[in-house]
């Protein structure tokens, strides 16, 4: 008897609770019996409430690991755009379960591997994938239309202070005010339009109130919900819909995820749309108009002055992070009774962004001890610039005494060639049916692996010349680029040294012991050495350089070995 395996899945929330999935999983099991295969209950895959558009489901995952691993006969699902919405992504399964010997059926599709039945999955795989378009589109207008309309269904939630109440047979979705809560939030904007308390100053005021729990039940309230509170213009009587969007692009990385390693894991994000595009539905308002622009005025304000726009910034803003938790160093400050000392700070290590308190337990570092650390240091390496180059010189040696690439780029050139053209021959012998389907299938993949092979082979040559030129043209040009920082080093201004940290420094990170300098080292093509040097500049990371800090009566740093 086949092992047998079900796949099904439903896309939406509202398909979950009616359980439309449950019709599926019976139809297979008819299917199934009808045709003789035994279904264990452990081999029934479901994706309840997971959209079609994305291979990422976890029991597609699951079942994508056992036929690789076990080995399964036959894949039931109930048709091909239940499978994926996407072609491309259901081409990818079945060619990924062909590969590993197991046939896809589905009940309401082809059930043949012939030609004609191949093209049929094709062809209803497009036409999933053009469904799926129309129906999202048909959705987003449907929305705005609502929307343009004064009606609060489309936000399908209601703020802090508000009570979503659904529609029904006689009256639309509508807002209701929440009197306890209505009046918190009339208080947090007097507090802070009339009163001047700060962000805060209104957090720990909610956080120590055991009366006034956030919307989820959280004790705890958190700064950036306290200024989405006062950012949101449905108080004032206006709930917007369309402040965001989706863009197809990565999204930027936070400083702990760009130091682990991690990479995106999708290439889309969410940015805010522009003022004009928003959607104004009236609701019932808690504050006037007058008190919500004075709140937007301040916070407007706030923004323009806050200490990240500081016309005075510090020498390592942006640059230092810790070494333990991977926050960014922030720049503090406390006054003596003669002066204004600053520190940089972890973000860690404050314990009121956290609710189990901090996560990290580094000390702050005096931002003139710091800087000048860094500052010397660099002027040090630029002064004798020895152990750049003992890494230049070797890995010019090893550039210089590898394995000539030209001949070898040539070879590679003409093996891809032939590899793309074995590819154009099958596809034309197949549109001129002189091979089948299933010829074109069993050969195409070592095509395309060895297309791919050697693609990648031809990248790793040409990086390999890329860094060999690059390693070329720094030897010639390091000296008079050092000299050209040299002669400045002393008299720059802080703007200028954030300028030549930039180019040499890629971070400096703070440990309780130690301060790592991870380097950056440009190259530059020069006009003459009388000229400031001009062009592109290329990094490449070097070695660490480690510091260690010894704190006795006066703080000290000393300089331990180089990494």
């Amino acid at each position: 008897m086949s092992s047998t395996v079900i796949y099904a899945r439903v896309s939406s929330a509202r398909q979950k609770k009616n359980e439309t999935i449950g019709s599926q999983i019976a139809a297979l099991r008819a299917h199934a019996e009808h045709l003789g295969l035994a279904v264990p209950e452990e081999w029934i895959f479901a994706d309840d409430g997971h959209s079609g558009a994305t291979l990422v489901r976890p029991a597609l995952e699951r079942l994508r690991d056992l036929v690789a691993g076990v080995g399964v006969e036959v894949v039931l699902c109930y048709s091909p755009d239940r499978l994926a919405r996407k072609f491309a992504y259901q081409a990818l399964l079945i060619e990924e379960f062909t590969r590993a010997g197991t046939r896809v059926e589905f009940v309401n599709g082809p059930r043949g591997d012939s030609p004609e039945d191949q093209l049929l999955v094709q062809f209803q795989g497009m036409f999933a994938e053009y469904e799926k378009a129309q129906i999202m589109e048909r959705y987003r207008r449907g929305k705005t239309h609502r929307a343009k309309t004064g009606s609060v269904n489309v936000l399908s939630g209601a703020p802090y202070g508000y009570r979503y109440l659904r529609r029904n047979d006689h009256s639309g979705a509508v807002y209701e005010i929440v009197e306890h809560e209505a009046a918190l939030v009339a208080e947090l904007f007097r507090r802070y339009a009339d009163d001047g308390a700060s962000l805060a100053e209104l957090t720990r005021w909610l956080t120590d109130d055991p009366a006034t729990p956030t919307r989820t039940g959280k004790q705890r309230w958190d700064r950036s919900t306290v200024w989405g509170m006062l950012r949101n213009p449905a108080y004032a009587g206006r709930a917007v819909f369309g402040k965001t969007m989706v863009v197809h692009e990565s999204p930027s990385l936070n400083r702990a995820a760009r130091l682990a390693g991690r990479e995106t894991p999708k290439a889309s994000k969410t940015v805010d749309r522009p003022r004009e595009e928003w959607t104004e539905i009236p609701v019932p308002a808690i504050v006037t108009d007058e008190t919500f622009e004075r709140v937007a005025q301040r916070l407007a304000d706030n923004k323009r002055f806050a200490s990240r726009n500081s016309k005075d910034p510090s020498l390592l803003q942006g640059l230092a992070a810790c070494a333990g938790c991977g926050y960014g160093y922030y720049r503090t400050s406390t006054r003596t009774t003669n002066k204004k000392i600053y520190y940089y700070r972890c973000l860690g290590s404050d314990d009121y962004r956290y609710e189990g308190g901090r996560v990290c337990t580094n000390k702050p570092v005096r931002a003139d001890y710091l800087d000048t650390v860094v500052w010397d240091h660099i002027t040090a390496l630029l002064a004798d610039p020895q152990l750049i180059r003992t890494e230049i010189d070797k890995r010019l040696k090893t550039a210089k005494t590898s394995d000539p690439v030209a001949t070898q780029r040539k070879r590679l050139d003409t093996a891809l060639t032939k590899a793309r053209s074995g590819i154009a021959a099958m596809i034309e012998a197949f549109g001129e049916q002189l091979i089948t389907i299933d010829e074109l299938r069993a050969r195409m993949p070592d095509l395309r692996a060895r297309e791919t092979n050697l693609r990648n082979q031809i990248d790793a040559l040409d990086a390999q010349l890329a860094d060999r030129n690059a390693y070329l043209a720094l030897a010639a040009d390091l000296q008079g680029f050092l000299t050209q920082l040299n002669n400045t080093a002393e008299t720059a201004t802080v703007d200028e040294r954030r300028r030549v940290l930039k180019l040499l420094v890629k971070d400096v990170l703070i440990g309780p012991e130690k301060i790592t300098i991870r380097h950056r080292i440009p190259i530059r093509e020069r006009t003459n050495s009388d000229t400031p040097a001009t062009g592109t500049d290329q990094e490449g990371e070097h070695c660490q350089l480690r510091w260690r800090r010894n704190i006795p009566d006066h703080v000290q740093y000393l300089p331990a070995q180089t990494g």
